[in-house]
């Protein structure tokens, strides 16, 4: 762990002020990204960003760098802080539009070659439940690993690879039936 780090937690835990603000400004703009991709009205998504920092300061003591990253610690407390909201609310959509993406989860033999192929990825990805979006988005859009994956949604590694596999294949048959 850099040594930044390991001096903002102990400052975290003696709940200096300063420490706050540098936790904002570093892993801030990274927990919205997360947050709004479960939770797609800003309002809404301000809301659960709140809570994930309160969470996040409250629970600073139990925090084990040896674990994980403070980025991957922040994001999984995003991730079910984001999951327990929308349980609470009526179903939502979440919006992926992002041509890098598509083209990422196209299959293999089958890249996107026109503006309707993205078309249909993106109608597809927004059918898909929340926390299969959230896995999606983590993989391909952030570029986390399936270990961090797995520690953000709570389970592990060889069961995020199996459940990218799956999302991947009804994506699939999802842009067939288009």
């Amino acid at each position: 762990m850099e040594k930044e780090t390991t001096i903002l937690i102990s400052e975290l835990r003696l709940r200096k002020s300063a420490a706050c603000q540098q936790l904002l400004a570093t892993y801030g703009p990274m927990v919205f990204r997360m947050v709004q991709r479960i939770v797609p009205l800003r309002e809404d998504a301000e809301e659960v960003y709140q809570d994930v920092f309160v969470k996040a300061l409250r629970g600073i003591e139990g925090y084990n760098p040896q674990q994980a990253t403070l980025a991957t610690w922040l994001n999984r407390i995003a991730y079910h802080e984001s999951l327990n909201f929308i349980r609470g609310k009526s179903p939502v959509i979440v919006s992926m539009n992002d041509h890098e993406l598509s083209n990422s989860l196209a299959a293999p033999d089958e890249e996107p070659q026109d503006e309707q192929t993205i078309q249909q990825l993106e109608q597809a990805l927004e059918k898909l439940p929340a926390h299969e979006q959230a896995i999606v988005s983590m993989f391909y859009y952030d570029n986390m690993s399936l270990a961090d994956i797995a520690f953000v949604t709570g389970s592990i590694t060889s069961t995020v690879g199996s459940q990218l596999s799956r999302i991947r294949k009804k994506l699939y048959r999802m842009i067939k039936s288009l």
